[in-house]
């Protein structure tokens, strides 16, 4: 199972850069308006202004491009399955028809596959930028904030805050299971080599340690929580105060002109 260590979704690397310093709740808020205005693009001109702006945060960030790009290594089956499924789903001019599978390439499936690869990428980076620059203290607590209007309705807010960053968090946790549990059959003689489907049958027998790991994991957690009285969030306090600065007005507004340019460009796609 290679290149799981690499997956930086659910990490938190600590730093003194801009998007370090902003709000969780702006970083939250912004992520999810751009991954909106993104994904209802279906041509290049909002792709590549959604990857454009994503690339900037990218370098606002501070962090080294290689832990984002190893990042995208872990998905390179995600990416190559999208491209490959758009290039023979996709109808339109032939370029490539194969007989006995009745399945075929064409210039609109390739052109759809590079789309749709780079609309992932782009996605998949932002996810990782969110994470990579917000404590999973402040993850939690910026997804109660922004759900607590909800909880007139009866929605559970903390526990489905506290929820979304626990699942973050165990996603690192558990790759470096699997690399460790996969390092360790090695040692003993297994074989990991070969094509991608022998390689896909030969990682059936990580899943069962795999996931009798996760619930030991799931049950400690819960043990824990529960030795040290926690209750769910009725009547809980917080020890650091969230407040909007001046650098949240000017990321919020720079998402919002971002996001009207994104809607823009979709619509003069529709309209062509």
């Amino acid at each position: 199972m290679p290149f799981l260590g690499d997956i930086t979704v659910g990490k938190y690397m600590a730093g003194d850069s801009m998007l370090h310093h902003l709000d969780p709740r702006t970083k939250i808020a912004s992520i999810i308006t751009l991954m909106g205005g993104g994904l209802t693009g279906s041509t290049w001109a909002p792709v590549l202004l959604f990857s454009a702006i994503i690339v900037i945060a990218a370098l606002l960030s501070r962090l080294r491009p290689a832990l984002l790009l190893r990042n995208l290594r872990s998905f390179a089956w995600l990416l190559g399955l999208t491209a490959v499924l758009h290039a023979l789903m996709t109808p339109g001019e032939s370029l490539y028809y194969h007989e006995g599978l009745d399945l075929g390439v064409t210039r609109e499936g390739l052109y759809s596959a590079a789309l749709f690869t780079m609309r992932l990428v782009a996605v998949i980076t932002a996810a990782a930028l969110l994470t990579l620059t917000t404590s999973p203290m402040e993850l939690t607590d910026g997804l109660e904030r922004l759900l607590g209007p909800l909880r007139r309705v009866g929605v559970p807010a903390h526990e489905l805050a506290l929820m979304a960053s626990i699942s973050l968090r165990f996603i690192p946790v558990l790759a470096e299971e699997a690399e460790r549990l996969q390092k360790a059959q090695m040692a003993r003689g297994a074989d990991f080599g070969g094509g991608p489907l022998r390689r896909a049958r030969r990682l059936v027998p990580l899943l069962v340690p795999l996931f009798l790991s996760a619930f030991s994991r799931a049950d400690r957690l819960a043990l824990a929580m529960e030795a040290r009285g926690y209750r769910g969030g009725e009547g809980r306090t917080q020890y650091r105060q969230l407040r909007l600065r001046r650098g949240d007005a000017v990321a919020l507004a720079v998402t919002a002109l971002s996001l009207a340019g994104l809607i823009t460009l979709s619509w003069a796609s529709i309209e062509r």
